[in-house]
């Protein structure tokens, strides 16, 4: 039976459980679990990660924990009895936890390892606290540790600053919310701006010296010294170092490690240096021999010195290499670190063995503990600490220091009868009073113990020797006294002996008879003579000779001689305990003369601060015993002594000594009398001050108000404890009227001088700390009158000078901060003053700062659930004077200009916020009875309303993102409670007073905007937060959306007709709220849109109004990022907005206006998806073409469905700008272009609009043609800039601005040139399918074709979509996907290259148009792509596969042509047609017969470098023959079994033997040409081919071409040809005789296919796989001609001279393996695996074919009967830059429908330099056949006068340079056959050719045939195919129609009269449409 559970409430998951029992709850290891019930073993309950669900689990699972019980039954909480820091770790680490799994998914792997090893740390901690083994000390620091880790770790995963207090978390709800902002805001100070450290220490660690030539121990000493001051400033840290140049003493680390402490800020500069002089221990001269001297010396070896600026970078030194230098004369040793420093050059050198010194160094910042705690590695291993020479900045109290310096400076001595100079030696010692020398107290720096006697280094030969050394004597106080000490001078020798010679002797006692020590200064000591071997240890001897020049003792005075020797040292006291100064001991022994005490009390002030602190206790001792001792004598002058101490004590360098003077007031004081003789003497000095002339002495007084306060206080309770109490009563009568003087003296005011205002504000400034004092003998009543009297005196008038206002506010404010303050009594009293001084001061806006701080004392001391009487009454009073001002303050401040410096920008900003915690307090603090008070208080309902709109924009306010930082959650809620709070209460004011006739529309709006801002904030949005994070807040304050959303609704519905007013105004605002995914909110506020949309019909008969805001709304809310996949799920549905909850659409449903109503919402629906989609692609970093695509999308959505022109515009802008970033120029310019056409050439003035200023319309669009011509030039569209330039030329010309005219003319010049001049690589297009639901709504199951970019392939184009689609599946077969993959929930990518069909070829056809210009008409404009894939029917011959090979081609129409306003678009139409065997044969034979004759004609004009490409061409063609490559067509297509069972093909065939005979022809003027051409050594070769030829001719059964066909000589009969219209220049025979270019067999343009462009030496054999002639078809599905952009490998590959001219044969593939080769499915996408189209061209249209004389008579050759001339007719087009170049034919059938292939992959050969790929369009009009007479080959090229050969366009241009090749472009013109009529007929014909009969042919739109004018179209047709696209385009690139047609050549852009074209290809689309009304006129 389950038992509820008493104490069982809490536990932690020890081991996980699966809950794989019936109800069983599944846990991980870890979990926290609350425990409901319990049963035989198991328990119920819940984790609390997941309260809602409920579970059985074991008991043993589970480690009970100890726990508290809140809201016992079925809503208990349980909270866990430990450590609050316990349980804050607990769930951060939880919350820690996934986040940073996160970070490793991220790959953050910086902070995720960071992090680790915090939480790591944090564990150990947190161990350390639970097993509850600690101290109270140690206690606090670890927790100290902890929450320094888990706010490190908070700000680094973006979590929340956390307030606290003592280590533990803060309830807001505990504190006042000023206390609360204080906690937080001196958290993020502290996280934001680290405390400069005042103190910094320096650790030294020696490494080495390095040194080639040591061999003797040495002595290291390291010290500070400014060059500033010339003087060292630190002690010295001393060291010895071994022979080899490394410390002495390595296991001892302070031997050789020093810090060097206590360095103030104001000594870290550049003049601060460390000094190392080192000294070397051996025999006199370095380079001795060994045996000379066996006696030691210490001896200068070098210097070396280091700035300590360059410490100041705060890195590390280590292994920092000293040089070290070295004084040219020793003599100058002493000053050697001073040169260096002065950088004298000519006094140092580098020492002779070139030493450097190896040290360490680094700057630490913070008080010596500090350092110890974070470097206690430093500290455990030892390190030796030196100090500052003296004391330290601040003088501690107890601070126990007896130091001597003495350091010895010169001596001057005699030669002693030699005759050279002494080497001197000075040898110290210290001797006490009994003539026994001290041991141990001789220190020669830290790092060394101290040493009983001192050898100074001796220089040699030196009678004036230097050696400035300091050494420190640490001698106890008790051994000073009588203690001397004696300098020995010793000559040392330099003989074998090296003895050292006693000489002389100076002595120095430390301390005089009448008790004072050695002053400090120099001492110059006279030098006594002695003999050798005196004994000086007697010292009663020499005690009684005088010590100084100058001071004699005694009577001695007669022995004295005058002596030029002497020996000087420098001595420099420090201690603590010791005085030099005579005053200060004639002060402590006043007893002993009395005469002497009033010259002893005017002293004291001159006297150093140091020795008065060192006896302070002493000193008041004796100054109380003064006045003791005669009061009235002495009075005033103890006063002023008293005075002059206390206010010594105010200097910070004594600043710790006040604790010493409180300390004897409480324990050592004992003048029970002295309070009379103060307060008289005080009282006296309060009185004076108003007629003082001088106020300095006064002003001293009054700031030691404090410690006289005390002294009288002490005294006065001393008096009454030793009488009971007496004298009362004259004791509070002598305070009153000392307070009186002081109110009297407070309230005069300054006439004149400021004077007395300093007074006066000196007294304030100290006043405050007197209240503690007072205290201590009044009621607190009383001293709370006291003082509000004291502070009531002020003068109130706002004149007197700033500085005393902010004086007074400085004293209101420790007033409230002093303990007087905190009794509710006192507070009371003194709570009308504060106030009164602070409203004065708000009013002004002066001393906010100030103000902001003594109001948050107030309310800190007012704790929210305080109910007490007293507390309300406060409220009540701060309510009624602070409330309205504070309201202002806040609006005045936030209005302002924030400062630009960054310090004032945070006053700023604390200023604010603390003025916001202090409303906060106060609105927290009101109950119902203040707030109806405070809404009665209005008189006027103007009052009220301004009071409401007031406090409503202050909360706008306080809801500010910026109000708070980001991180600090907390506050923002508690804000948040207190706000919805005080709206609850206001809203009752709002419906009560300004509803119905008083209707406000302000006031009504405000609020509403209040509540709506309120509800979006960011830091409600519960859906964001971490569980246990939402859980929490959900627990203290619920959901305080929901309650804002329902006070909303209640509002609105008590508007009635009013709400009105508020149409369309707040669709947009509650629109937002309802995106927040709160169900709750949503179901409160959806109705409200029902409610508008009902009252908008009512109103005006539709919701328009409604609609077009919500759009705009919707739109901006999106691009602000609002929504995410929740949205979209609930979107989904029939509705996003209202889906999930049926009411307002039922309601809609219910309306009379449902239909409008349903179709909005549908509207509303569409858009909400693509907005989605865009705010999604949109969060991605890059620009990709999802952007891009979800872009346009969303834009023909505004301009199609919405009609938003303005939206419309803005996102063409958007979308400019994602071109832009992704250097897509372009597609910039197309965008661009749709904004300038809503533009017209009028002066229409516009108004600013993003970007662009305020101008007119003229100007603006005169703006975007420069922006688009730029782009167009940009992105190498040219041809299209031009047609802007001269649209731009013509409105110039118009206004007759001749210099912008000339500027535009040139630009457009220069855009010529660059088409001419400049390399353009054209794109290759890829078709890609996006299936799957998962795509974004506007890709889903749609295809594209794209544009890629330059020098991208296939598998680079399938990478960057994978990029793009991480989630994506490439599929691998170009089938069409079926129903399941459309509707799977993945994404499928479907990717394979396609091939453009340009619609216009007149360009492409024209001859003599460079390659240059036809490679933009190939790739720009195309509407229609085409892929194709082989594949068998029927069984297949494994003789020859030709018999069974089809093609499948398909042909992909998009929705706009590319390139546009994007680089991809949507396929609208996909056709698909199977070619058959025979029509692949005559595609292949067609494309090779124009590749063969471009190269010869080539070869003629001498285009070509070389002639390889024709030696190759034809060598592949003629090779393969001979080797059975046409003969196969022969046997597939020739056989009577397929004429018979193909009777239908009967035209099909002849048309193949026609072109195999063409072929033949084609090769003999081939070879002709070649002869003529080929080089020597390449004639073997040619002799082969011709050889070959005759081999291949009887191969076709051909003999003489004689037979079937009669030479026809060509006579000029004028002697000049003449040329058609549409000819280029004539071909060069042979001969080099300029030849007519007629129509023969070779001169019918047909389809190009390849480029010649390998040089493959195996091109030969290869050929065969593009002519067909191969063993086995399986190579011709290898050869995958591409319509990629070119690989640039013929670049790495071939020499310049052969680049361009490969034939085509070496493009055949590696096979395939037989499984892929003819299935259908596993056709590949791959350019290796793709299938080829180049060897199943289209057929040739008859009207372009003259047939042989032998096929049959003059009759037309029968056509196949389903197919219409313009599908057969051959189109030659411009090839896109690639491998292969193809031209391939539009096929229509007879129904009109246009079927078009898929793009032929690509092959893999990579040697060959370029790929051209060419495509057809449908012919414009139908052609003509016709027929002539075919001429024979003549043997020879010199007889043969009339090659058919159409001179192509000099295509090899620009190609060779580049290494690219541009070869077989076909350039034959394309003409009409009734202009072909027209001009063979007006030509005179050297030959009679019958004349063609014209036949009519159906044109494309079934029209009748149209004749057709030889006009170059466009260079692109903006507008578009009107028979499929009504959507008008830009109308600014299409031409206007004239009449005339252009001079020839035509100019690229020229063809005025395209629309003349357009007409004979489809039907007249009649006056061009606006696309969108113009209504946003002024955009």
């Amino acid at each position: 039976m389950w038992i509820p559970t008493e104490h069982e409430k809490y536990g932690v998951v020890i081991a996980s459980f699966r809950g794989t029992v019936p109800y069983g709850l599944s846990l991980e290891i870890g979990d926290t679990v609350q425990i409901l019930e319990k049963c035989d073993g198991w328990y119920r309950g819940f984790a609390l990660k997941n309260p809602n669900i409920k579970g059985i689990f074991p008991s043993s699972y589970v480690h009970l924990k100890n726990a508290c019980v809140k809201n016992k039954g079925q809503f208990e909480m349980v909270i866990p009895t430990e450590d609050s820091v316990i349980t804050e770790m607990t769930s951060t680490l939880r919350d820690w936890g996934t986040m940073w799994k996160q970070l490793y998914v991220r790959n953050e792997g910086d902070l995720f390892h960071r992090l680790w090893h915090i939480m790591n740390e944090i564990l150990d901690l947190r161990r350390q606290v639970l097993v509850g083994h600690l101290t109270h000390d140690r206690m606090k620091d670890v927790k100290r540790h902890i929450t320094a880790r888990l706010d490190w770790g908070n700000e680094q995963l973006g979590l929340d600053l956390v307030p606290r207090k003592e280590y533990a978390m803060v309830d807001p709800e505990d504190i006042s919310i000023t206390e609360l902002y204080r906690l937080m805001e001196h958290r993020h100070r502290k996280k934001d701006t680290p405390v400069q450290a005042s103190s910094h220490h320096l650790f030294v660690q020696m490494k080495s010296l390095m040194c080639s030539n040591l061999g003797e121990e040495l002595e290291v000493i390291f010290s500070l010294f400014d060059s500033k001051e010339n003087r060292p400033i630190s002690e010295r840290f001393f060291l010895r170092l071994n022979r080899n140049g490394l410390p002495k003493a390595p296991d001892k680390p302070e031997r050789h490690c020093s810090l060097f402490v206590d360095l103030g800020s104001s000594e870290l500069r550049k003049d601060i240096y460390i000094t190392v002089h080192i000294i070397r221990i051996g025999r006199m001269g370095a380079g001795e021999k060994k045996n000379a001297c066996s006696v030691q010396y210490r001896r200068p070896f070098g210097c070396a010195v280091l700035s300590i600026a360059d410490l100041l970078t705060g890195e590390t030194k280590d292994d920092l290499i000293l040089k070290v230098y070295m004084c040219n004369t020793e003599s100058e040793w002493y000053q050697i670190h001073e040169n260096i420093i002065k950088k004298l050059n000519a006094r140092y050198n580098l020492t002779g063995s070139n030493a450097g010194l190896a040290v360490s160094l680094q700057l630490l910042h913070g008080d010596i503990e500090q350092i110890r705690r974070e470097y206690s590695s430093v500290f455990s291993h030892g390190v030796s600490i030196t100090r500052k020479l003296g004391f330290s900045n601040i003088i501690m109290p107890g601070e126990m220091r007896n130091d001597l310096y003495i350091t010895i400076e010169r001596g001057e001595f005699e030669k002693g009868g030699k005759s050279v100079a002494r080497n001197v030696e000075v040898t110290m010692f210290i001797v006490d009073s009994s003539g026994q020398t001290l041991k141990d107290f001789i220190s020669f720096g830290s790092g060394e113990p101290p040493a009983s006697e001192y050898h100074s280094f001796v220089l040699y030969h030196n009678n004036s020797p230097r050696w400035s050394e300091l050494l420190k004597l640490p001698i106890p106080v008790d051994k000073f006294r009588g203690a001397h000490i004696r300098f020995e001078f010793r000559h040392c020798s330099t003989k074998e002996k090296g003895e050292k010679k006693l000489f002389g002797f100076s002595f120095v006692p430390l301390m005089q008879e009448d008790g004072r020590t050695l002053p400090d200064g120099t001492h110059e000591l006279i030098v006594h003579k002695c003999e050798e071997n005196t004994n000086l240890q007697d010292t009663t001897r020499y005690l009684k000779l005088p010590f100084s020049k100058g001071i004699f003792l005694g009577n001695n005075n007669q022995a004295m001689k005058a002596t030029k020797e002497s020996f000087c040292i420098t001595s420099f006291l420090c201690s603590t305990k010791l005085t030099q100064n005579g005053d200060m001991l004639d002060l402590l022994k006043w007893r002993t003369h009395p005469d002497k005490i009033t010259g002893c009390l005017s002293k004291l002030k001159e006297i150093d601060g140091s020795e008065i602190v060192k006896f302070l206790q002493d000193t008041l001792d004796t100054l109380f015993g003064i006045l003791d001792e005669n009061s009235q004598k002495y009075g005033s002058k103890v006063f002023d002594s008293l005075v002059h101490i206390i206010n010594l004590l105010q200097d910070s360098k004594f600043h710790h000594f006040k604790p010493v003077m409180d300390t004897y007031i409480e324990s050592h004081f004992a003048g029970a009398l002295a309070y009379r003789d103060l307060i008289k003497v005080l009282k006296w000095y309060v009185d004076r001050i108003t007629e003082a002339e001088r106020q300095e002495h006064i002003q001293e007084v009054l700031k030691a108000q404090e410690y006289i306060f005390k002294y009288i206080v002490q005294s006065r309770r001393l008096f009454s404890l030793a009488t009971g109490g007496q004298n009362e009563e004259e004791f509070r009568c002598c305070i009153q009227e000392l307070l009186m003087s002081v109110r009297f003296f407070l309230s005069q005011e300054s006439k004149g001088s400021g004077a007395l205002s300093q007074s006066q504000a000196v007294f304030l400034s100290s006043f405050p700390a007197v209240y503690s004092e007072l205290l201590k003998l009044f009621d607190v009543r009383e001293v709370a009158n006291l003082v509000q009297d004291t502070l009531g005196s002020l003068p109130t008038i706002l004149h007197v000078d700033d500085s005393l206002q902010a004086i007074k506010l400085q004293c209101i404010g420790k007033t409230v901060e002093s303990q007087l303050y905190t009794n509710p009594d006192s507070r009371y009293i003194l709570l009308p003053v504060v106030l009164h001084h602070l409203h004065i001061h708000l009013q002004e806006q002066k001393d906010l700062i100030m103000c902001a701080r003594i109001l948050s004392n107030v309310f800190c001391l007012i704790k929210k659930n305080s109910s007490e009487k007293s507390v309300l009454e406060e409220i009540d009073v701060i309510v009624a004077s602070l409330l309205d001002i504070l309201l202002r303050t806040i609006l005045e401040i936030t209005s302002r200009p924030q400062p630009s410096s960054s310090a004032m920008r945070f006053q700023f900003q604390d200023v604010t916020g603390e003025f916001v915690a202090c409303l906060l307090s106060l609105l927290r603090q009101m109950t119902d009875r203040h707030y109806q008070q405070l809404l009665d208080s209005f008189n006027t309902k103007e009052e009220l309303r301004d009071f409401l709109l007031q406090i409503f924009t202050v909360f706008r306010i306080l809801i500010r993102p910026e109000m708070f930082p980001k991180d600090w959650t907390v506050m923002r809620l508690v804000a948040n409670n207190v706000i919805i709070t005080t709206v609850l209460y206001l809203s009752d004011a709002l419906r009560k007073n300004f509803l119905n006739e008083n209707f406000d529309y302000k006031i009504w709006d405000s609020y509403f905007y209040l509540a709506v801002i309120f509800i979006n904030q960011l830091c409600l949005q519960l859906e964001m937060f971490t569980p246990s994070k939402k859980k929490k807040v959900l627990e203290k304050y619920g959901d305080m959306r929901v309650t804002m959303g329902c006070e909303i609704f209640s509002m609105w519905q008590n508007l009635g007709e009013h709400k009105l007013h508020f149409i369309p105004a707040l669709i947009g605002p509650f629109l937002e709220v309802t995106l927040i995914p709160q169900p709750d909110l949503r179901n409160v506020m959806i109705p409200i849109f029902h409610d508008m949309m009902d009252w908008e019909q009512r109103r005006s008969g539709n919701f328009k109004q409604v609609e077009a805001k919500l759009i705009d709304k919707l739109d901006s809310l999106m691009s602000e990022g609002k929504g995410d996949e929740t949205y979209r799920e609930l979107f989904n549905s029939i509705i996003p907005l209202f889906g999930p909850y049926p009411s307002l659409l039922k309601k809609i449903e219910r309306e009379t206006w449902r239909e409008s109503g349903v179709s909005l919402i549908a509207t509303v629906t569409r858009l909400m998806e693509r907005l989605l989609d865009y705010r999604d692609c949109m969060k991605m970093g890059e620009v990709d073409g999802k952007k891009i695509g979800c872009t346009v999308s969303l834009l023909n959505f505004y301009k199609t469905e919405l009609n938003k022109e303005e939206m419309y515009i803005r996102y063409i802008h958007k979308l400019y700008d994602l071109h832009l970033k992704a250097q897509n120029f372009t597609e910039a310019a197309y965008t661009l272009l749709l904004y300038d056409e809503l533009l017209e050439w009028s002066d229409r003035p516009l108004r600013e609009f993003l970007t662009y200023p305020m101008q007119t319309e003229w100007q603006r669009k005169e703006h975007l043609h420069l922006t688009i011509i730029q782009n167009f030039d940009r992105g190498k569209c040219w041809e299209n800039g031009i047609i802007l330039c001269r649209k731009i030329a013509e409105q110039y010309e118009s206004y007759y601005d001749y210099r912008n005219l000339s500027k535009m003319r040139m630009m457009e010049a220069s855009l010529y040139d660059k088409i001419m001049d400049q390399q353009r690589l054209e794109p290759e297009f890829f078709r890609v399918g996006f299936y799957g639901k998962k795509f974004p709504f506007f890709l889903r199951n749609k295809e594209f074709v794209c544009r890629g970019h330059d020098y991208e392939r296939l598998e680079a184009f399938q990478q960057r979509m994978l990029n793009e689609f991480p989630h994506a599946i490439a599929m691998q077969h170009a089938n069409q996907p079926d129903e399941t993959i459309f509707q799977a929930e993945a994404q499928y990518l479907q990717i394979y290259a396609v091939t453009p069909i340009p619609e216009s070829q007149e360009v492409l056809q024209r001859e003599g148009v460079p390659d240059n210009i036809k490679s933009f008409y190939k790739v720009n404009h195309i509407w229609k792509f085409r892929y194709d894939r082989p594949f068998h029917k029927g069984t297949k011959d494994k003789e020859n596969e030709f018999k069974s090979l089809w093609v499948e081609r398909t042909s992909l129409y998009l929705v706009q042509s590319l390139p546009g306003i994007s680089r991809w678009f949507e396929v609208e139409k996909r056709e698909v047609v199977e070619m058959s065997p025979l029509e692949n044969a005559i595609e292949v034979l067609e494309n090779k017969n124009q590749q063969l004759k471009t190269l010869i004609s080539q070869c003629q004009t001498r285009q070509m470098q070389n002639i390889n490409p024709l030696t190759m061409c034809l060598n592949g063609v003629i090779d393969a023959a001979v080797n059975g490559g046409v003969s196969r067509y022969q046997e597939a297509f020739f056989v009577k079994e397929y004429i018979l069972s193909h009777p239908e093909d009967g035209e099909k065939i002849a048309r193949l033997r026609e072109l195999m005979l063409e072929q033949a022809q084609i090769l003999e003027f081939g070879l002709a040409v070649h002869e003529k051409f080929v080089p020597q050594d390449m004639r073997p070769l040619h002799k082969k081919l011709v050889d070959q030829f005759f081999v291949m001719k009887s191969s076709l059964g051909i003999q003489e071409f004689s037979a079937c066909m009669q030479a026809s000589p060509v006579h000029f009969p004028n002697g000049s040809p003449r040329v058609c219209r549409n000819s280029a220049p004539a071909s060069v025979s042979p001969d080099g005789t300029r030849v007519i270019p007629r129509r023969s067999p070779l001169s019918y343009p047909a389809v190009n296919r390849y480029s010649s462009s390998s040089l493959s030496s195996q091109a030969s054999a290869e050929v065969s796989n593009i002519t067909g002639q191969s063993e086995s078809s399986d190579e011709v599905f290898n050869m995958q001609p591409s319509p990629s952009t070119s690989s640039l490998s013929s670049t790495h590959s071939a020499s310049p001279n052969v680049t361009s001219s490969a034939p085509s044969s070496a493009r055949a593939s590696p096979l395939l393996s037989d499984k892929h080769k003819h299935s259908r499915e596993n056709s590949c996408l791959s350019p290796r695996e793709r299938p080829c189209s180049a060897i199943y061209p289209t057929p040739v249209e008859p009207s372009q074919r003259m047939l042989f004389n032998h096929i049959g008579d003059g009759a037309l050759p029968r056509s196949d009967p389903n197919l219409s001339a313009p599908e057969k007719a051959v189109n030659p087009t411009p090839s896109s830059w690639s491998l292969d170049s193809g031209k391939e034919a539009k096929n229509m059938s007879d129904s009109g429908k246009l079927i078009s292939p898929p793009v032929p992959p690509r092959p893999t050969q990579t040697a060959s330099p370029a790929r051209h790929t060419t495509s057809v369009s449908p012919s414009p009009a139908g052609r003509s056949p016709l027929k002539g007479s075919v001429q024979s080959f003549t043997p020879s090229p010199v007889e043969y006068h009339s090659p058919g050969l159409i001179s192509n366009s000099p295509v090899l241009s620009g190609s060779y340079s580049s290494g690219i090749s541009s070869l077989s472009r076909c350039s034959t013109s394309e003409t009409s056959g009734f202009e072909n009529q027209v001009n063979e007929q007006s030509a005179p014909l050297p030959v009679p050719v019958p004349v063609p009969v014209p036949v009519p042919v159906p044109s494309y739109g079934g029209e009748e045939p149209v004749r057709k004018e030889s006009k170059t179209p466009p260079p692109y047709s903006v507008y578009e195919r009107t028979l499929r696209r009504p959507v008008p385009l830009p109308h600014s690139l299409s031409i206007p129609v004239t009449s005339e047609p252009p001079a020839l050549p035509p100019k690229p852009l020229a063809a005025r009269s395209s629309h003349l074209e357009n007409g004979a290809r489809r039907t007249d689309p009649g006056p061009r449409p606006r696309p969108l009304p113009r209504k946003v006129s002024q955009l």
